[in-house]
């Protein structure tokens, strides 16, 4: 009898957080297919359609940091469509998300929201126009970093970071980790997409230094 309520009780468990992990794996997919195989110029529309989706999902579950991290992401990335002094408070907006995933599970998705943290502490202008801080950036991606050494994002993140920077040899050791990242579960389009953006980038850090740019 104890045994067959300790079942029931590990399935009620399993139905209740299942709904969860199901939505945020449906974002990151949404997301991948809208990023990498989605028309650009409706890009934007459909960011702002799966933001709606993503807030809808949090509104069912605010304390779930994944579903925090994934409405950041999306706003961030619809920010960065959207372009101009327009894009700032969706900005604001990914931010708030993110620091609140991060009071809630700073592990979460391995370390996912210092990623997008950093990156958009580094994108977004500074003072007076923007919140945008390199020293913060580079200390979010560090973090990120330190919670996912081999990732491909946060290895992508800094290297990029660095580019812009001039630090291409220092740029070229995350980019080629990042491209050597594990396939992550479920994610196929999105390490395609994103493995071309490393590529790309890869190619301006090899001509930037056998132009004999600082090694």
């Amino acid at each position: 009898m104890r045994e067959r309520l300790l079942k029931m009780l590990l399935c009620g468990l399993l139905v209740t957080t299942l709904p969860a992990l199901a939505d945020v794996a449906s974002l990151e997919q949404s997301w991948d297919e809208v990023m990498y195989r989605h028309d650009p110029a409706t890009r934007e529309q459909a960011l702002e359609t799966l933001a709606k989706t993503a807030h809808a999902e949090l509104a069912a579950n605010p304390n779930d940091a994944g579903l925090l991290i994934w409405y950041g992401i999306i706003v961030s990335s619809q920010a960065g469509e959207k372009g101009g002094l327009g894009a700032l408070g969706l900005a604001k907006d990914a931010r708030a998300s993110l620091d609140l995933a991060i009071e809630r599970d700073p592990a979460a998705l391995k370390g996912s929201a210092y990623t997008s943290l950093g990156t958009l502490y580094y994108k977004v202008p500074g003072w007076p126009i923007g919140f945008g801080s390199d020293k913060k950036a580079r200390d979010y991606l560090d973090k990120a970093l330190t919670l996912n050494p081999s990732g491909i994002d946060p290895n992508y993140f800094m290297g990029e970071f660095l580019f812009e920077h001039g630090e291409y040899a220092h740029s070229k050791t995350y980019l080629t980790t990042a491209l050597a990242a594990p396939d992550r579960p479920g994610r196929s389009v999105g390490d395609q997409g994103r493995r071309g953006q490393i590529r790309e980038l890869l190619a301006k850090v090899e001509n930037k230094l056998n132009d004999g740019a600082p090694r």
